[in-house]
């Protein structure tokens, strides 16, 4: 689809959606350049965050309201309204990141619609890709362009950016370096889309992942290495925390194959622990009791008279 001409420039129209920090970097990128111009952008509605649950507004509404851009917030994309609001910006393309919601065949169908999806594709569509890469303790991570059709991540491909993953080794920095590399990968695929052959994925080894709940941050101390990978891929949320409720933080891989007794403090360090596992051990900088503040690992095994070869269970 060709560009429109407006005041000599070539100017591609843009109806944005996206919700979390990793879509605001790619908007924040798309402001950047004279040539393409953000008509609207939709995002999910305000939640509720904290204990306070204080009504917040996504990430992508904050930057476009500060950029002075009509923004909506609706329940479902099917809404007529909602569709008729798309289709009166008259988009050259719509951009995808992280929104939330599958697109229904009625906006599909507007104008070409860009997925920049955290993951090398077909592996991890869905939810949590940057959890999932971290969980199995991938070599590599990207993000991809697809086009997107009906099928959930299944769309074919446009271009790709991919990382070491010893690059960014804990959910935040990840994320920070993928929505990077998202941001100059939408700019370059929206500015050479008329050049691109996209690619079909290939769904026999394509690899599904889900949505992240609070449960998975469950861990026991049979696996140093398990948890280690949880720790990274769960950080911020929902975090790591054992059967009596301990939250662990500042959780770090010490060795993968020694043994101990599950729990077993093994080593204090300045003020964090060393933690045995039945294979393996950690390196637990602070520690959380159910319902109480966390504190300094070394702080929590003195008030609790825990010493070396004690254990923490």
């Amino acid at each position: 689809m060709a560009a429109r001409i407006l005041k000599g420039e070539k100017v591609i129209r843009v109806v944005y959606m996206g919700t979390p920090d990793y879509a605001r970097v790619i908007l924040e990128r798309l402001f950047i350049e004279s040539d393409i111009d953000v008509e609207l952008v939709l995002t999910q509605p305000d939640r509720p965050v904290g204990r306070k649950k204080i009504m917040t507004p996504p990430p992508v509404k904050e930057l476009a309201y500060d950029k002075g851009i009509e923004v909506l917030q609706p329940l479902t994309l099917k809404e007529s309204a909602i569709v008729a609001a798309i289709k009166e910006k008259n988009p050259d393309f719509i951009v995808v990141a992280a929104y939330g919601q599958l697109l229904p065949k009625e906006v599909l169908d507007i104008a070409p619609c860009i997925n920049l999806h955290a993951s090398i594709l077909p592996k991890y569509r869905g939810a949590s890709p940057i959890q999932q890469a971290l969980l199995n303790g991938d070599e590599y991570s990207g993000v991809t362009a697809m086009l997107m059709e009906e099928g959930l991540d299944t769309g074919a491909i446009l271009g790709f950016r991919f990382i070491k993953s010893s690059e960014a080794q804990r959910l935040d920095l990840m994320t920070q370096q993928l929505s990077i590399m998202a941001a100059e990968l939408t700019v370059r695929v929206l500015k050479r889309f008329d050049k691109l052959q996209p690619i079909e994925q290939l769904g026999a080894i394509a690899s599904k992942c889900k949505k992240i709940k609070r449960e998975d941050g469950l861990v026991d101390l049979s696996s140093a290495k398990s948890v280690a990978q949880k720790g990274a891929a769960f950080f911020g949320w929902p975090g790591l925390f054992l059967e009596n409720g301990m939250k662990l933080h500042g959780v770090t891989l010490v060795s993968e194959n020694e043994e101990y007794r599950e729990g077993e403090i093994v080593a204090i360090e300045d003020e964090a622990v060393i933690l045995g596992c039945a294979k393996g051990s950690l390196r637990i900088e602070q520690l959380q009791a159910k319902s109480k503040a966390k504190m300094s690992a070394k702080a929590y095994l003195a008030g609790k008279r825990l010493k070396v070869g004690d254990t923490l269970l």
